[in-house]
């Protein structure tokens, strides 16, 4: 696949999707002093902007003002693998031990309709997110990973969940969609779209500056405190302060436990041919991975690339964030013989971009949003990597209790949440990285057994 790109500081060269978003990356004008707002925002990602979004057009009157210490989207929101999904970190029987069954079927059924709310927004405002809801075909490639796919359908039909949420398919009905070596078989959900990340979060930053929200980029916010944003350029004074900085929260003060910054790696090839699509499938350009333990994921993109990522990168002592660990010259080259070994058509095909970044995991896997009302602070993340719809739902929630209203959204059971703190250094570095490891020692196991591991068993309960 060839070296992998070197760090480097321009925003446009941070991915793919900065490459390619069609956009002027020179960022807005940083705080100047001392401002009065009714609700302040810290992170010009998908949450904060969602959320700005929402706030704006329920109620224009509201002075809103964005605080980003780099420039929006260059974090995560920029950086993913563009699904744009019904998933949410947390399964519906965890959801349900937080509240109850029917609060848990309401999250799924809100996840479900986020997809076409994103998609809607999209059209709405004239942004291109080369948006395309083929769905996802999750290919089973071994005996163990087919019983976890039945398993998965088992358990979508005890929820009262049909085939137009989750099907199970046989090796032909897999293979017409995704030529994927040693298939036996898949699951699909319609649930899903894929888009360019880069251009959704760039795009929502102009209608919400169209809507009167000031954005405030190169200002990195050094504390968030009852009332107020503090930053080294001036400080914003707000009744509503929204924490937004997912996988860069553990740079706040009070917050190194709250999420640990754990990195997803991804590469993209160049442009394939028909003759090579017409070999690989996703003609509706489906979203894909398989029922491995360690996570991968990919899409086909408008300009017909394949796009590939997983995680495997390691966990850093101290919840530390470099632009350094976003390109990992031992993680790259594994990502290129995985692809490649689901897709062999693939070998030789040349990767142009390889990147990385930060992804927000709380310790109970659970994400949430929420709002104290005596303090004014809220707060929304913990995607675990199912952010680019879960964002907009977050978004719409924060919307809904800033403003005091008592809707269906704030009644879910994310809404309120508070996960426990990770444990303490040099535990969590312990804990996080052997995880990671056992989880690929789990699929190398059930690869030589062809049974389900029972390593996958034993670390499943500290996972998540």
């Amino acid at each position: 696949m060839g070296r992998p790109l070197s760090p480097e500081p321009h925003p446009e060269r941070l991915s793919l999707w900065h490459d390619t978003a069609d956009d002027d990356w020179t960022p807005r004008p940083a705080l100047d002093g001392d401002v009065v707002a009714d609700v302040a925002i810290v992170g010009a990602g998908y949450t904060g902007l969602w959320t700005a979004y929402y706030l704006a057009e329920a109620r224009p009157d509201l002075r809103i003002v964005v605080l980003e210490a780099e420039v929006a989207g260059y974090g995560a929101s920029g950086r993913n693998g563009g699904w744009c999904s019904a998933l949410f970190p947390a399964s519906s029987g965890t959801l349900a031990v937080l509240s109850d069954r029917p609060a848990a079927l309401a999250q799924h059924a809100a996840m479900r309709a986020t997809v076409d709310e994103v998609a809607r927004v999209a059209q709405a405002e004239g942004i291109d997110a080369q948006l395309a809801k083929g769905g996802t075909i999750t290919l089973a490639r071994s005996r163990a990973q087919w019983k976890r796919a039945r398993a998965e359908v088992d358990d979508a039909r005890s929820w009262g969940r049909g085939e137009d949420d989750l099907r199970l398919l046989d090796r032909s009905e897999a293979t017409a969609v995704l030529r994927g070596s040693r298939t036996v078989g898949a699951t699909y959900t319609p649930d899903c779209a894929a888009l360019h990340p880069a251009r959704l979060v760039r795009g929502l930053a102009r209608a919400v500056e169209r809507r009167g929200v000031r954005i405030h980029e190169h200002t990195r916010v050094t504390a968030i405190e009852p009332g107020r944003a503090v930053t080294s350029r001036g400080t914003v004074r707000a009744g509503t302060v929204v924490r937004a900085t997912e996988g860069y929260t553990a740079r706040l003060p009070g917050q190194r436990r709250a999420l640990v910054p754990v990195y997803s790696l991804v590469i993209a090839t160049e442009p394939l041919s028909a003759a090579t699509w017409d070999e690989i499938g996703l003609a509706r350009r489906e979203t894909f991975t398989d029922h491995r333990h360690l996570i991968v994921y990919g899409q086909r993109t408008a300009d017909d690339r394949l796009v590939f990522g997983g995680r495997g990168a390691p966990y850093h002592l101290g919840s530390r964030i470099r632009p350094e660990y976003d390109r990992d010259p031992h993680v790259f080259p594994r990502l290129y013989a995985t692809l490649v070994d689901l897709l062999p058509v693939l070998a030789g095909t040349r990767v142009t971009h390889a990147w990385g970044g930060a992804l927000g995991i709380p310790r109970d896997w659970t994400a949430s949003v929420g709002l104290d009302r005596s303090t004014g602070l809220a707060w929304a993340g913990g995607y675990v990597g199912d952010g680019v719809s879960t964002t907009n739902l977050a978004g719409r929630t924060l919307r809904d209790l800033v403003l005091g209203h008592d809707t269906d959204l704030t009644r879910l059971p994310w809404v309120g949440h508070r996960s426990p703190d990770w444990e303490r250094e040099p535990l969590r570095w312990l804990g996080i990285n052997a995880g990671l490891r056992a989880m690929t020692l789990a699929d190398a196991e059930e690869s030589v057994t062809r049974c389900r591991s029972v390593v996958a068993r034993a670390v499943a309960p500290l996972l998540g």
